[in-house]
C-alpha cells in the first residue's frame, strides 16, 4: 500500500461499473489495495443475506440480475406434475423491492463505515448524490475482452463471447430494471477507461489522480462546477462552425457549401488541405 495523496482522505468511496472482460474487477482490487481502502465485491451478496435472513443462494439469484423469483421458481417447477407438493426444502426468498432496499442499505453502511471500492451493485446510481465518492466506468473492445475471458476462465473464444454477452445482458437488464438507468450512459461517471490502451497500474493510477483532483474540489458549490465555473473568458469571435438558420436545411448546406468555395477562391479561407501561416478560427465549445 502506497501513501494517498492529502486529498484522497476527503473522499468515501470509488464505484467500479465495467464490462465484462475489461479487467474492471482487478483494477478494483489493485485500486483496494494501493489505497489501503475496503473492497466490496462479491461478499455483498453475503451481507445482503445476513441482512435478510435468506439462504446465500437466493440472494445471489437477485445479484445484478433482473429476473424475478417467481420465474426462476417455474423453471425449477418444469416436468413437475400440476398437484405436485412443494418441496419440504423450498423457502421462499426477498423480493426484488425487499432485496434494493437491503442492497442499499449494505452499500450506504459501507461507506459510512469506512473508505471502500465498490464493484457494481448499482452503487454508482445508489450513490449518485454524493460529491465524495467518484464514479468510474471501465471498458474494453469486444474482442479484447474475449481473449481476456477465455484466458482468465480457460474458456473457448465462443463460449468466451457468449459469457460476456450474457453477463453484459444481466447486468444491463438489472440497472434498467431496478434503476431505470443504463450502464453505459456516460453521465452516471466521473471517469470512463478504456483497457484497449491502458494498462492495469495506469488504470489504477488515473484513478487515484482523479480521485484527488474531485477531493480538492469538494468545497466548491455545486453550482459552480463544471464548464461555466473555469472562468473563461467570452469567445472573441463567433465560432466559425456556428452558421445562423436561413430557410430550409437544404437550402441552408447548399448555400454553406457555396459560400465556402466562394471564400476559397476569393483567397479569403484557406483550403482544409493546405497549410497556412495565419492563426486559425476557433471551433468553439
Amino acid at each position: 500500500m502506497s501513501t494517498p495523496e492529502p486529498g484522497v482522505s476527503a473522499m468515501r468511496a470509488v464505484t467500479i461499473s465495467r464490462e465484462y472482460g475489461s479487467g474492471g474487477g482487478e483494477i478494483a482490487a489493485r485500486l483496494a489495495e494501493r489505497l489501503g481502502w475496503r473492497l466490496i465485491d462479491h461478499e455483498v451478496v453475503q451481507q445482503i443475506a445476513q441482512r435478510l435472513g435468506v439462504e446465500e443462494e437466493d440472494a445471489a439469484a437477485h445479484d445484478e440480475h433482473a429476473e424475478s423469483w417467481v420465474m426462476q421458481f417455474l423453471t425449477t417447477m418444469q416436468g413437475v406434475g400440476p398437484m405436485a407438493a412443494l418441496p419440504s426444502n423450498l423457502s421462499f426468498p426477498p423480493t426484488e423491492a425487499s432485496y434494493t432496499r437491503a442492497l442499499r442499505d449494505v452499500v450506504n453502511g459501507a461507506v459510512l463505515a469506512g473508505q471502500t471500492v465498490i464493484v457494481g451493485r448499482g452503487s454508482q446510481i445508489i450513490l449518485r448524490d454524493r460529491r465524495d465518492t467518484l464514479h468510474v466506468r471501465i471498458v474494453a473492445p469486444l474482442d479484447l475482452r474475449i481473449t481476456y475471458v477465455a484466458l482468465r476462465e480457460n474458456l473457448t473464444r465462443s463460449a468466451a463471447q457468449q459469457r460476456i454477452i450474457q453477463r453484459d445482458q444481466e447486468r444491463r437488464r438489472y440497472l434498467s430494471a431496478t434503476y431505470r438507468a443504463l450502464p453505459e450512459d456516460p453521465h452516471l461517471y466521473d471517469i470512463i477507461l478504456n483497457t484497449s490502451v491502458l494498462d492495469l497500474d495506469g488504470c489504477v493510477d488515473l484513478i487515484r489522480h482523479s480521485l484527488n483532483d474531485k477531493a480538492t474540489r469538494l468545497a466548491i458549490p455545486a453550482t459552480a462546477l463544471g464548464p461555466s465555473g473555469w472562468s473563461l473568458p467570452p469567445y472573441p469571435t463567433v465560432p466559425v462552425d456556428f452558421i445562423p438558420p436561413t430557410g430550409t436545411s437544404e437550402d441552408t448546406a447548399e448555400g454553406v457549401a457555396e459560400g465556402a468555395a466562394e471564400n476559397v477562391a476569393e483567397g479569403s479561407v484557406a483550403p482544409a488541405s493546405a497549410p497556412t501561416d495565419t492563426p486559425q478560427s476557433h471551433s468553439g465549445a
